[in-house]
């Protein structure tokens, strides 16, 4: 009697404890981290990856392992850059892509969204403009240069349409392969306590979809930076201003290795910043409000988990 009683008592604290644990978890508030954490986890190792790019640079720029009008040393895209600095003009340069390439992304978004969803729902679309979206995100972007030149001119409606041609099949199939993973209970239960039609797509479907769609988005940023990086280096005119792109054939047409460099590093930098600043604070939301990411975890390093609850590195 007595060992059914100390069984009994332990189910009883193992269900305290349980539901202890589910209180918190719906109740769980955001903690600061510490800021020596925040330096030592998320500004060291990016920090010392790039001085250590630099000093394999520049050692190799020693080395002479090529010829110096090939393999500019750092300090000569510095000097590129202050040049461009003091000329007024690496802001406006950067600012011209930029623009253009968020514009063309949310104009993308506004199509791809309503595409993806009409497609993942209706099954004679699905059977006929699936098989074109994939096709579409498989088709380098420069492909589309060309025609949209001949098409449209030398002007920002042309590069906006070879930043849609890129970007909005991977929206689209980002939101269709996130409604496709839907578990069906979730759509049962909504029509079980009323919730049809457009209501069901709001307060179901998209909500449901949210990793993958926010994947898509992801995705559909990347293609559509490419697109315009493609247009703005395939197609050049006063009209159209001076973008990264543009500097970028600037320098090949002027054997300037440095301000080719500098070039690709503005590319990476806007393309880096852009995920750092939006799309990784997104998905670092989506996946802690569905639990799949602890306080303080980057948003990078949690797909993979350790059966204890870590991190695999």
């Amino acid at each position: 009697m007595a060992g059914t009683d100390h069984r009994d008592g332990g189910g009883v604290d193992d269900l305290a404890r349980l539901e202890a644990g589910l209180d918190a978890l719906e109740s769980r508030t955001a903690r600061r981290a510490p800021l020596g954490d925040v330096l030592r986890r998320k500004v060291f190792p990016p920090v010392l990856a790039l001085l250590l790019i630099l000093l394999v640079w520049q050692v190799l720029v020693w080395a002479r392992v090529t010829d110096d009008y090939k393999l500019p040393a750092p300090l000569d895209v510095w000097a590129s850059a202050r040049e461009l600095w003091l000329r007024g003009e690496l802001l406006h340069i950067g600012w011209t892509s930029v623009s253009r390439g968020l514009s063309g992304f949310l104009l993308a978004l506004a199509i791809g969204t309503p595409l993806g969803l009409l497609v993942a729902r209706v099954a004679l679309i699905r059977s006929a403009v699936r098989p074109v979206l994939s096709g579409l995100q498989s088709l380098p972007s420069i492909a589309w240069v060309p025609p949209a030149v001949i098409w449209l001119g030398l002007n920002d409606t042309m590069m906006y349409a070879v930043i849609l041609l890129g970007a909005v099949p991977s929206v689209a199939n980002g939101l269709i392969a996130g409604i496709d993973q839907i578990p069906p209970l979730y759509l049962r239960a909504g029509r079980a306590i009323g919730i049809r039609g457009v209501h069901s797509i709001r307060h179901v479907v998209l909500p449901a979809a949210l990793p993958a769609y926010v994947a898509g988005l992801k995705q559909g940023w990347a293609f559509s930076w490419r697109s315009l990086m493609a247009a703005e280096i395939i197609a050049s005119s006063p009209d159209l201003g001076v973008g990264l792109g543009q500097l970028l054939d600037n320098g090949r047409n002027n054997a300037d290795m440095a301000g080719i460099f500098l070039a690709i590093i503005l590319i990476l930098v806007v393309g880096i910043a852009i995920d750092l600043l939006i799309f990784c604070p997104l998905e670092r939301v989506v996946l802690r409000n569905r639990g799949l990411l602890q306080e303080g975890e980057n948003c990078r390093t949690t797909w993979f988990r350790r059966p204890g609850g870590g991190t695999a590195s």
